[in-house]
């Protein structure tokens, strides 16, 4: 009996006789010599059928062979530069498992929207393979980096009771016989009431915003990690978001390289990730926008274009820090030299893929959280615990949070974040 192996492990098995399991990527004849391009999930195999080495039955089964449809090969592995993936098998029995009918997506160019409602079937390409291998790495990396430093994961409640930003984006439900419940915009708040109990603590879990857009930077579900520290303050909190998104990147560049040659990503502003990242003020980035001839009013949050002009002054991610408090969160702390300013950050990664973190210094008081949940009109009845961590020990604090979605869209240098999650769902999509 030989081995069952996985083609990402054939550097192994150099020599020796194995199976693979999987499913036909591609064909191709030359009398009496046939390839079999599979795909096993983790990479590509060419298999060599020789007619005087198989039996007839072996030889004919590449007739029958359809794109998808699924196989056992047994034979030799040899080392072969210019095979896909670098490897060939010497094949010497073939068993068909299931014969695909006419697969819908072939080598020809086809629409998005074809291949979004097909996107159960689109996830086999080596696009997609691409992207949601880094999109792996990126959340493994994201979890090595908080628990090697001692973080603590809270898992925050996907159901709340009341909006944690604005109103206008919840999606809405009915919770037994207790009212209106709401899906999960951010799992901060509940991150804060954790880094009150461990000191610090991270949430990662996905968030749903109601928001009506249709930009290339937007979905509906989406997963987000929100670090939150105690006794940190707006510069602590920026010194943990660069070094967070070194690492990150680091990562991917050290182990994801094959899926970003894939994907052609020119990898120069991921090279340039490094600390310190530059640091500007609102008023700052207003100035550069002014300088570019931008009609921006001051006061006003940054659109994507607007984000866009700014980071292109940089080569690589850009903190903009301290805006106006209006357009920001009731929980922001108010800078002490500016009441009009928030003790906020935002990092704009380059090449025009805008915000990818948003952070803060959180109000720590009880008066102020008390006068900025009414300012809000946000109901204080559901928000009592929340008090509560400004009434028993309250203390500066700090935190952010970081789109996984949006952060994949950027390392992988896609044109859409729809590519960036298995299923994505957006205002005018729900399936698959």
């Amino acid at each position: 009996m030989s081995s069952r192996a996985y083609i990402e492990n054939l550097a192994d098995y150099i020599g020796r006789e194995v199976t693979i399991a999987g499913w036909l990527y591609n064909k191709r004849s030359s009398g009496k010599i046939r390839f079999l391009i599979v795909r096993d999930g983790t990479g590509l195999l060419q298999g060599v059928i020789v007619k005087q080495n198989v039996t007839e039955e072996v030889f004919s089964t590449f007739d029958a062979l359809t794109q998808e449809s699924s196989l056992r090969l047994r034979g030799t592995i040899r080392k072969d530069d210019r095979a896909p993936g670098g490897y060939e098998m010497d094949v010497n029995h073939v068993e068909i498992i299931s014969i695909a009918k006419e697969y819908p997506i072939t080598p020809k160019e086809h629409g998005v929207e074809f291949l979004m409602d097909r996107r159960h079937l689109w996830l086999r390409s080596q696009r997609q393979h691409a992207i949601l291998r880094i999109r792996h790495e990126i959340i493994r990396s994201i979890r090595e980096f908080f628990d090697g430093r001692g973080f603590l994961l809270m898992d925050a409640p996907i159901f709340t009771p009341a909006a944690c930003e604005g109103t206008s984006t919840l999606f809405e439900t009915e919770y037994f016989d207790l009212g209106k419940a709401y899906l999960t915009q951010s799992g901060q708040l509940y991150g804060e009431a954790g880094a009150m109990a461990f000191g610090k603590v991270y949430v990662f879990g996905p968030t749903f915003r109601a928001e009506k857009s249709k930009t290339r930077r937007h979905l509906t579900e989406f997963w987000m990690v929100e670090p939150e520290v105690a006794f940190n303050d707006l510069n602590d909190d920026m010194d943990l978001a660069e070094e967070f998104l070194e690492h990150i990147v680091g990562s991917v560049l050290k182990n994801r390289m094959t899926e970003l040659k894939t994907l052609e990503r020119n990898t120069k502003f991921l090279e340039n990730v490094k600390r310190p990242l530059p640091r500007i003020t609102y008023d700052e980035a207003v100035a550069i926008l002014h300088k570019k001839g931008a009609a921006f009013e001051w006061g006003n949050d940054f659109g994507g274009a607007d984000e866009t002009v700014i980071s292109e002054e940089f080569d690589r991610p850009v903190m903009v820090h301290r805006y106006p408090a209006k357009v920001k969160a009731f929980y922001m702390k108010r800078d002490p030299k500016n009441e009009e300013l928030a003790l906020a950050v935002d990092v704009l990664a380059p090449e025009g893929y805008g915000e990818i973190i948003g952070g803060s210094q959180r109000e720590d008081d009880y008066d102020m959280i008390l006068k900025r949940l009414h300012e809000h009109n946000l109901p204080e009845s559901a928000f009592e615990w929340y008090l509560d961590l400004r009434r028993f020990g309250s203390v500066p604090h700090s935190g952010f949070g970081l789109g996984v979605e949006r952060t994949v869209s950027w390392i992988c240098g896609l044109d859409h974040v729809r590519e960036t999650i298995p299923f994505p769902r957006m205002i005018y999509r729900l399936t698959p």
